[in-house]
């Protein structure tokens, strides 16, 4: 795969590789998709999470939870 954008051939090529049956009339959908998914993870990994604690952390997990619901940190 180039580090442009994925075409319609390089789709078809890489669901074959991947042992997908991919119909001719998808390849240029398939290609356009991926090369947006491409462009959505580019801005993802150019945010700054800092200290930010990650998902799995539990207190940080369960802070959100409350904050979403409203609640405290007892209500549950």
């Amino acid at each position: 795969m180039s580090a442009t954008e994925l075409t319609p051939p390089e789709a078809a090529l890489w669901a074959h590789r991947a042992g997908l049956s991919l119909p001719a009339d998808r390849h240029a959908v398939v290609a356009s998709v991926a090369n947006h998914i491409q462009k959505v993870v580019a801005v993802l990994r150019e945010l700054d999470f800092g200290e930010t604690p990650t998902a799995t952390t539990p207190a940080a997990t369960a802070d959100r939870v409350w904050k979403w619901k409203g609640m405290t940190d007892g209500a549950l």
